[in-house]
């Protein structure tokens, strides 16, 4: 009776936050911890929480394309985890050859065209990881509705620290202009095919840390963090839209934040910056509250004629 009234009570929750949800981040990312203390706690080794982890991972890429979530990056295995002992990485990559194909096989990645990638130091691994990876990648190439990052042998800091030594070989041979260096300038040498700013990154397992996961990616976009405590195998589509849910009130925080400092601008009246200051709170009006907006309209009035993209009744022009 009380496994039954849970599960009802878990629906009923989902069916409101779905509700609640309006928009979706484009990129997700996720920190997928707590296969081994999973399977620990129900008397398994750690390949039992692997494959119990991969149930989850199948149906994460069902619950994104719910929302219309555009990427996924999954943090499948650092290079931290080379450290760890054969019996455990060995029965892994096993996992790994056998799912990346059946995923690059599967009808539903191609029906809904799902470009399957690795990104990491791939080089470190074993061959028939490698075989695997180029199988999923070339089977899904074309695609581009929906991107699968599977990080591989991966170590953000790492990335980084190679591609600017790529950049520094690139000056040093005079490719490269070092006052033409820019942000596209590292993130060509970052991956191969170009990656999404993430929006939002999740971690299961109860640890509150993002463990140098996509650095450039994530804290340059200054990404949403949701961090939850069940293990990666009995992470639900509630515990995901909790996370989109904070991503959304993220989002929305930025706006107003952005929407405040454009009427402090207008209210001083720096000239220079007025453009832009309109610009902003004519994109962000709705953000304001409601003192923020009598600011807003007196200031409309001392003017005269109104901020610009902004009407007399105090709405956005189209």
């Amino acid at each position: 009776m009380r496994r039954w009234l849970r599960r009802h009570v878990d629906a009923a929750y989902e069916r409101l936050l779905s509700r609640e949800i309006s928009g979706a981040p484009t990129h997700v990312a996720v920190i997928q911890d707590g296969n081994r203390r999973y399977a620990r706690r129900n008397g398994g080794d750690a390949h039992d929480g692997h494959r119990a982890g991969v149930e989850t991972t199948e149906r994460i890429l069902e619950w994104c394309h719910d929302v219309g979530v555009e990427e996924l990056t999954l943090y499948t295995f650092s290079t931290e985890n080379f450290d760890r002992p054969d019996e455990e990485t060995e029965p892994l990559f096993d996992l790994l050859c056998a799912k990346l194909r059946e995923f690059a096989d599967a009808d539903q990645v191609h029906d809904k065209e799902v470009c399957i990638r690795a990104i990491g130091e791939t080089e470190m691994l074993p061959e028939r990881v490698r075989d695997a990876v180029a199988y999923a990648e070339r089977r899904t190439r074309e695609y581009d509705r929906f991107v699968l990052n599977i990080a591989l042998a991966y170590g953000g800091r790492s990335r980084l620290l190679e591609a600017t030594r790529d950049v520094a070989t690139a000056v040093e041979n005079g490719e490269i202009d070092p006052d033409e260096i820019d942000v596209e300038t590292i993130e060509r040498r970052l991956y191969d095919r170009p990656v999404r700013d993430v929006d939002l990154i999740i971690r299961t397992g109860g640890d509150e840390r993002t463990s140098n996961f996509l650095p450039w990616h994530a804290n340059g976009n200054e990404a949403a963090v949701f961090f939850c405590t069940p293990y990666w195998p009995e992470f639900s589509k509630t515990d995901f839209l909790r996370g989109i849910r904070t991503y959304e009130h993220r989002a929305e925080s930025w706006r107003r934040t952005r929407a405040r400092r454009a009427l402090a601008l207008l209210a001083a009246m720096g000239e220079s910056e007025l453009p832009e200051a309109r610009s902003i709170v004519d994109r962000f009006r709705d953000s304001l509250s409601t003192g923020d907006r009598s600011d807003l309209e007196a200031l409309e009035r001392a003017d005269g004629e109104g901020v610009d993209g902004i009407d007399s009744s105090g709405r956005a022009a189209d």
